[in-house]
């Protein structure tokens, strides 16, 4: 079965796509603009095969496809999909006109010119416009006001499909996309992430029990991209023929307020009280404050504020929709299929973890981190996941060369393509960091390779927690964990030294722990092998720092990372994210200090030094409290959370 998409590069395109290729007799052409062609041989990475790309571009016409080629497939296109168009609030009304209106009637042309046999084209719910109540998909010219160039052409765009197609047609009408309801993948800010910046900041500097003063906002609708993708594909093939349209939108109106509450949870933040008028507010019509915003002295107040928060003013007065979307059609067509929109709060996490680590733009925007990394290369060991996955994506935004290591090539492979396919560039060397004869080998291919090593990120580790009690007859638990949280960095510092100090400037930073400063009971191995990393780094620096050769330790308190998942009582414990550490890795790459410590470490290293026995006393009373099981919270949990929260970020 032969299809043809428009829009394949784009968000929803690239998912849409897979979802096509999942039938084993599809074949999928997807047009591309000559300039776009490496973009698409970076996401066919992503693809099995079947995938051939048709060089055009919207803005010609029949999409600028060659005629022999137009020649030789008609009546072979039996689904002609239509993505391509802008999707953006603070576009203008030529580009909205151009890539909307006159965008879709090549598009048109070209179906017809196929003799393509279903012509699906891919809309929007912000045809509704301002529509007041219950919006159907049966509706559509109701006379409603379309208060942007956004909502005028994807209006104009869906009435030209109705009247001039000369195919069957079918429209499909999302609602908000965000990211993939699993992994959070997502391509850009838009929608809700445009607030994203402004719930970092409140996470930052207020504790999360903190209420806020909430707004009524009115109702609004997401849906993520695999819903929308996978529902247009089942659609496409299960439903009736003939001229229909579909809501894919979430059949339950989200409170704003709700949804950012949702995020907040997710961040860490603290949550907005839900307005007390939020019952009354309904009875009265609806929109009030939003047509207030949409005011254009206000749009002249918001639109110098928005450049202070980052929130495009033509965004902050569409947060909410008027009208409400049903979709009985939608529902019923998908019955038995398994799709269904997710609850926001079961992937709300995704969403804003993903954001975190691939689109929160700090890292960009700031100066200082691009004079330090830009074309520089970065070796970062336990790329392929946590701290390491995400320092590798903050050094790329800066326009950094990042240098992935670990031991999976597929993981790798993954994340070289993320990075390239947001503009960036990387390289992939897998490598066993507890096998000293593969670190060897790893540095002769870099210095072979690489005209330069500029920074050195020692982020892999392995961490034991187990007393000592039970660890009479496990000592390889301390030579496992020496092997590779010391012995490994070490010896790839030791290999690259040579390279280094011919450059006369190199930096290394050294992922460690706040249990290097607090000494915390069961954690004998994972805590000596930090130490010894810590001292050989202290006493190496006062013989290189002559060579341009500096290092900084980085004291890292309880990150939320795969190394840590085993331990289910902390999964009820305070911890930073892997991008929040990333930071931190970010900052001693920058800034280049001894170390980078927290207020608890500092005051645990103190205590350490100033009153021994009392501090030994304290950790003591949390070793009888915490069990040696990882799954066991015993009777005693209350008093673990207290100590957890007391003592944030130390492991127990």
């Amino acid at each position: 079965m032969a299809y043809f998409v428009t829009g394949a590069t784009g968000f929803i395109g690239r998912f849409l796509v897979a979802e096509l290729l999942a039938r084993p007799d599809a074949e999928v052409f997807v047009l591309c603009r000559e300039s776009s062609l490496d973009r698409l041989e970076i996401l066919a990475q992503r693809w099995p095969g079947r995938v051939t790309p048709v060089v055009g571009d919207l803005r010609s016409a029949a999409l600028g496809v060659d005629e022999a080629w137009i020649d030789a497939q008609q009546d072979r296109i039996e689904h002609f999909f239509h993505l391509a168009a802008i999707y953006d609030m603070t576009a203008d009304a030529a580009l909205n006109d151009e890539l909307n209106i006159a965008g879709t009637e090549r598009a048109l042309d070209l179906a017809a010119r196929l003799r393509a046999g279903t012509f699906h084209h891919v809309s929007s719910v912000a045809v509704a416009g301002e529509h007041r109540g219950e919006f159907t998909e049966a509706m559509f010219d109701e006379g409603q006001h379309l208060p942007s160039p956004y909502h005028r052409t994807k209006f104009e765009s869906e009435r030209m499909v109705r009247e001039q197609v000369q195919v069957p047609w079918r429209v499909y009408r999302p609602a908000i996309v965000v990211g993939h309801s699993e992994t959070g993948e997502m391509d850009k800010v838009d929608g809700p992430y445009y607030f994203f910046g402004i719930l970092k900041r409140l996470r930052d500097a207020f504790p999360n029990w903190l209420p806020l003063i909430g707004l009524e906002l009115g109702d609004t609708n997401v849906v993520p991209v695999d819903y929308v993708a996978k529902a247009i594909d089942r659609l496409a093939h299960v439903a009736d023929p003939g001229t229909d349209t579909f809501h894919l939108v979430n059949p339950e109106p989200q409170p704003v307020v709700q949804m950012v509450n949702a995020f907040c949870r997710a961040a860490g933040a603290p949550r907005f009280a839900t307005p007390l008028d939020r019952i009354s507010a309904l009875d009265r019509p609806r929109g009030l404050l939003t047509q207030a915003l949409r005011a254009d002295p206000v749009q002249a107040v918001l639109g110098r504020a928005s450049k202070r928060v980052g929130i495009p003013a033509e965004v902050l007065a569409h947060t909410s929709f008027v009208p409400t979307f049903t979709s009985r059609r939608t529902e019923k067509a998908l019955a038995g299929s398994g799709i269904a929109v997710p609850e926001l709060d079961s992937y709300a996490a995704a969403l804003w973890h993903y954001w975190e680590g691939h689109l929160d733009g700090g890292t960009a925007r700031d100066p200082q981190a691009r004079k330090a990394l830009a074309g520089r290369h970065v070796v970062i060991t336990g790329a392929s996941s946590g701290i390491g996955r995400v320092t590798a994506l903050k050094v790329a935004q800066a326009g950094g060369i990042p240098v992935l290591v670990a031991r999976g090539r597929e993981s790798l492979e993954e994340l070289r393509v993320s990075i390239e396919l947001a503009g960036g560039q990387a390289h992939v060397y897998p490598c066993d960091l507890a096998d000293l004869d593969a670190i060897d080998e790893l540095c002769t291919a870099l210095r072979n390779d690489l005209p330069s090593v500029d920074y050195v990120v020692n982020n892999a580790g392995r961490s034991i927690r187990r007393s000592i009690r039970l660890s009479l007859e496990r000592f390889h638990d301390f030579e496992r964990t020496m092997q590779l949280n010391y012995f490994g960095a070490i010896r790839l510092v030791m290999g690259l030294l040579p390279m280094m100090r011919e450059q006369r400037r190199a930096h290394v930073v050294n992922v460690s722990s706040i249990g290097v400063q607090t000494n915390p009971p069961r954690f004998s191995a994972y805590v000596a092998s930090k130490a010894a990393l810590d001292a050989w780094s202290n006493v190496v620096s006062s013989e290189l720092v002559g060579d341009g050769i500096t290092f900084t330790n980085v004291h890292m308190p309880l990150v939320r990372t795969p190394m840590i998942a085993p331990t289910t009582i902390y999964r009820k414990f305070p911890t930073i994210s892997p991008a929040q550490a990333a930071d931190q890795v970010i900052t001693a790459l920058v800034e280049r200090p001894h170390e980078l410590n927290t207020m608890l470490g500092n005051a645990g290293a103190v205590a350490h030094t100033v009153a021994p026995r009392a501090s030994f006393r304290v950790l003591n009373l949390a070793y009888q409290v915490f069990p040696d099981s990882a799954a066991a919270g015993g009777g005693r949990e209350s008093e673990q959370v207290m100590l957890a929260r007391l003592f944030r970020g130390v492991h127990w």
